[in-house]
């Protein structure tokens, strides 16, 4: 039995492709490729931590997860990186919002002003949705970076 060096699934002897993933076989090893199993072991184990590191990205900190688990201190990662970057907009839509409301104080005011600071405050579905995205993927055991600020920094190291 021959094991595929991609994803670490068992094949027959002979085999040209995986069938779990369909890379292309070749020389595979004839162990498993141990670094697959522990990373997935590792996800389904601290799966919760991984989770909570989105709502308080400080919990895994604290309680020293982030040092015993690659994929906890990988999503706690993306945790701080969306405070920081939902801080930096809350930042940025508070004084964009102070500026429109000064500039358009004597023209139509809560018309235009309620125009533009409706659609101001519908830049908060951005971090939302990312939010739901870091979830979804660590309850899916994935190391998917985040959209646009996913890639940009790693604070945790």
């Amino acid at each position: 039995m021959i094991y595929c060096s991609k994803c670490g699934s068992p094949e027959q002897d002979g085999a040209q492709f995986c069938q779990s993933c369909g890379s292309s076989i070749g020389a595979a090893p004839t162990q498993p490729n141990q670094h697959v199993v522990t990373q997935s072991n590792d996800a389904e184990e601290n799966k919760g931590m991984a989770i909570i590191a989105y709502i308080l990205f400080f919990i895994p900190l604290l309680t020293g997860d982030c040092k015993k688990s690659p994929f906890v201190k990988y999503h706690t990662n993306q945790g701080t990186l969306l405070f920081i970057a939902s801080v930096a907009l809350g930042i940025a839509t508070n004084i964009i919002n102070r500026l429109l409301w000064v500039m358009l104080r004597g023209v139509y005011t809560f018309g235009i002003y309620g125009i533009l600071s409706t659609l101001l405050n519908l830049l908060w579905l951005v971090p939302t949705i990312f939010l739901v995205l870091g979830i979804i993927n660590a309850v899916n055991c994935r190391t998917k970076p985040l959209p646009v600020i996913g890639e940009l920094f790693t604070i945790i190291k």
